[in-house]
């Protein structure tokens, strides 16, 4: 029996990646990190220019007891490494005849709801009483679960948590439940936008997504979201992980069913476990062709979350607008048609605003603004170009004067575009896409990729891509589960102790 400390390689760094290996290099094994580019992070990374801090990825920090759970696993607490805001409104929606700010109490909203239908602010509360359960069953029951077997999700409850879960009713069902006033559906279906399909076609059980939002509120590290890569990344690196950059896999070889060897250009690294924390079809990619699970048209018959048309703005004057801003001022169901059922460019899109200068003086030089545009746009869109970009952007612009009553054209001092071949090029991420796969039933669970390989036997995935899913506290559910998942199959083999 030899003592020897089993190696692992992850391929990526973004959340899930890191996350895995703090838990693996805790366990005792050697984990190095490789990471195609010049920094940790993934799509929460960041940039700064002309005194501009910008977050080019996720903005919303909801479910905080997930990552306080994460540090909390190796002795730490978030106030260790970040100072955590609850922004107030939670953010703003602007409809045709104004703004409809969303207050950061149940109680607050209630009072809005009251005005617009009498009685909906005593509904809200059975909505959310109801949400509650959904959130404590769906994230402390299931999300964990890796979905590899069906006697995951046995036990003697199964049918009553199934029953409270009402996985089969959609959320549009479940919301025009209990509401009537088009306003207040659309605030309460607005969540499930992170989840890549409209409102019919995500099931009810995503009505979680309501509790996270309006009880547990909406948050924001000061300093950028990206301080939560800057948390994750010093744990790791204290727990002694490697990280390479710069570094691009290009191949996995394979030999007697396990992957044993990554390549990265002239580069040949040994590893004894491989998980795959990047772009789960570009690493399937990476293996020979009798080892890949998926085929092409299994990708091609999946169901995916939008991309995003993205613009990083600084603007040397500040406007009237909150933290978070929706802009639900022209036709939902066009921009949802151009989305999910013919994918093309939207005429009038739905857009978000992010102004984190609002809450947080330091992204932004004195006196300006920090502006984060995003248009949802259907993953693998042709036709994007300088000028389409142009378009759009001017679109966005004079809508926002529009609605904020100012001039803005002539006060934007710094632009940055980024869409769907950032997206390839930046995470190799399957035909652009910014949020994973959508969350139907059909593609929740065993409807994803799997977590662990079925041909490849020391070869595992975590992030957006299999499950639980996309967004910030999946990522690192995703990354401890992978660890688990990993740790137990090393544990079994032969000649491997951990000393």
């Amino acid at each position: 029996m030899t003592h020897k400390k089993p190696s692992i390689s992850i391929i990526g760094a973004g959340i899930s990646g890191m996350v895995a290996s703090c838990y693996l290099q805790k366990k005792g094994y050697q984990v190095t990190v490789y990471e195609k580019n010049l920094e940790p992070g993934g799509r929460v990374r960041n940039f700064t220019n002309k005194g501009f801090t910008f977050d080019m990825g996720p903005s919303w920090y909801w479910m905080p007891e997930v990552f306080e759970q994460f540090f909390s696993d190796f002795g730490k607490k978030i106030s260790n490494y970040y100072e955590l805001i609850r922004l107030e409104p939670s953010y703003s929606v602007y409809f045709n005849d104004g703004k409809f700010e969303v207050p950061s109490s149940i109680e607050g909203l209630g009072e809005k709801f009251e005005k617009l239908e009498p009685g909906s602010a005593g509904r809200l509360r059975y909505y959310i009483k109801d949400a509650r359960e959904k959130y404590e069953i769906g994230m402390h029951r299931f999300a964990l679960k890796p979905a590899l077997r069906f006697d995951e999700f046995l036990s003697k409850d199964i049918y009553t948590l199934l029953r409270r879960l009402q996985p089969l009713r959609n959320m549009e069902q479940h919301v025009n439940r209990y509401f009537e006033h088009p306003k207040i559906r659309r605030i309460m279906q607005f969540p499930v936008i992170f989840l890549g399909a409209m409102p019919e076609k995500i099931p009810a059980m995503y009505s979680l997504m309501n509790y996270a939002d309006i009880v547990l509120g909406t948050w924001y590290p000061r300093g950028g979201m990206s301080r939560i890569v800057s948390a994750i990344y010093a744990l790791a690196l204290e727990l002694g992980v490697t990280f390479r950059f710069n570094v691009d896999i290009d191949h996995i070889e394979v030999s007697l069913g396990k992957a044993n060897y990554l390549n990265s250009y002239d580069e040949r690294l040994s590893t004894d476990l491989v998980i795959g924390a990047g772009d789960y079809h570009h690493i399937e990619q990476l293996l020979p062709a009798n080892y890949q699970q998926y085929s092409e048209q299994y990708w091609e018959s999946r169901s995916m979350a939008p991309s995003c048309l993205l613009y990083y703005i600084g603007i040397n004057k500040r406007l009237d607008l909150n933290h978070h801003n929706l802009f639900f001022d022209t036709d939902f169901e066009n921009h949802a048609s151009s989305l999910y059922k013919n994918p093309s460019w939207p005429e009038k899109p739905l857009f978000y605003a992010c102004a984190p200068s609002v809450s947080d003086p330091s992204v932004a030089p004195s006196g300006c603004e920090n502006l984060f545009l995003l248009v949802p746009i259907a993953a693998g869109l042709k036709g994007d170009d300088p000028s389409l970009r142009a378009k759009y952007f001017k679109h966005l612009i004079s809508r926002l004067e529009h609605h904020l009553k100012t001039d803005i054209t002539d006060h934007v001092i710094y632009y940055k575009d980024y869409s769907i071949q950032e997206f390839i090029t930046d995470y190799h991420a399957y035909l652009g896409n910014a949020y994973g796969l959508a969350n139907t039933l059909k593609q929740t669970a065993f409807g994803k990729p799997r977590l662990r390989s079925k041909k490849v036997e020391n070869l595992f995935y975590c992030g957006q891509l299999t499950v639980p899913g996309p967004g910030l506290p999946p990522s690192i559910l995703s990354g401890k589960m992978v660890a688990e998942q990993a740790d137990q199959y090393l544990a079994k083999q032969k000649g491997v102790i951990i000393s």
